[in-house]
């Protein structure tokens, strides 16, 4: 069973900063697709940003775009996003997923295509 593992989350203010990572140690990390996605209750998980193996393509959902940036550190197996500006919209469970295949513009927000999920880590942003 491989394990994903998700930590960072917490409370702050509208306007504050938060920065969520994500960890998979049996995982030959390099080779996968990373992605964050969230929900809150009553809703479906939905997309929030996507990596390639390399980070070299990234993607984002509109509602974060300008303020959310996904990141990752191959050597230290750990995949990150740096949460600023936030909203009391953005408050839900945040999790990681993981999947070996590329993903496309189109593809990267389907959960369907993610292998392996993290257990979410809890953000709440108060007005």
């Amino acid at each position: 069973q491989v394990q994903v593992v998700e930590s960072g989350g917490g409370s702050v203010q509208t306007g504050g900063s938060l920065r969520l990572s994500c960890t998979a140690p049996g995982l030959t990390f390099v080779e996968y697709t990373l992605a964050w996605f969230r929900q809150t209750p009553g809703k479906e998980r939905e997309g929030v940003s996507a990596i390639n193996w390399s980070g070299s393509s990234t993607y984002y959902a509109d509602s974060v775009k300008g303020r959310f940036t996904i990141s990752r550190d191959n050597t230290e197996k750990t995949m990150y996003l740096q949460m600023n500006s936030l909203k009391p919209e953005d408050t839900a469970m945040y999790y990681c997923a993981a999947d070996p295949f590329p993903k496309s513009a189109v593809s990267w927000y389907r959960r369907d295509n993610y292998r392996h999920w993290g257990q979410g880590t809890q953000v709440t942003v108060s007005s």
